[in-house]
């Protein structure tokens, strides 16, 4: 057999099953895979200041970007896929790394100090502490910390 397939056997069972269809199945997505990168947040409000975390694995600080407009937070990350080509003729069987945009943007109950926000990025974690502020304000990018 030359091709590698992850077995779904919830999927792959199923009491309709006719000819033609078995004839589609090798075009059929697979259930479990993801069809582009997520962002999973965590966010808590300690009272002076929000605290934001975002898992971003596999993408570069460069890649990543903050945008805050007064209540308004936006992060947005892209993830570039390697090219890789196996050596002494060897052939790639599956490639399951991912590449695309991925964006989440939310809105929160007080307005951001976007002079005091601050951003750190560790082990494919970006971490946001975001104070909170009175009046309204113009919106910013702001830099991400190693």
């Amino acid at each position: 057999m030359n091709e590698l397939r992850l077995i779904n056997d919830l999927f792959d069972l199923d009491p309709f099953d006719s000819p033609g269809r078995q004839l589609m199945r090798p075009w059929r997505p697979l259930a479990d895979e993801p069809l582009a990168p997520s962002m999973r947040i965590d966010l808590a409000d300690n009272g002076d200041a929000y605290l934001l975390k975002a898992d971003i694995p596999g993408v570069a600080k460069d890649d990543i970007e903050v945008r805050i407009d007064g209540r308004q937070v936006t992060l947005s990350a892209e993830v570039k896929q390697e090219q890789t080509t196996p050596g002494n003729g060897g052939r790639t069987l599956r490639s399951e790394r991912r590449h695309g945009f991925a964006s989440r943007s939310f809105a929160l109950d007080s307005t951001i100090d976007e002079g005091k926000a601050e951003a750190h990025y560790r082990n494919g974690v970006l971490e946001l502490t975001l104070p909170k502020k009175g009046g309204a304000a113009g919106g910013r990018k702001l830099a991400i910390a190693g």
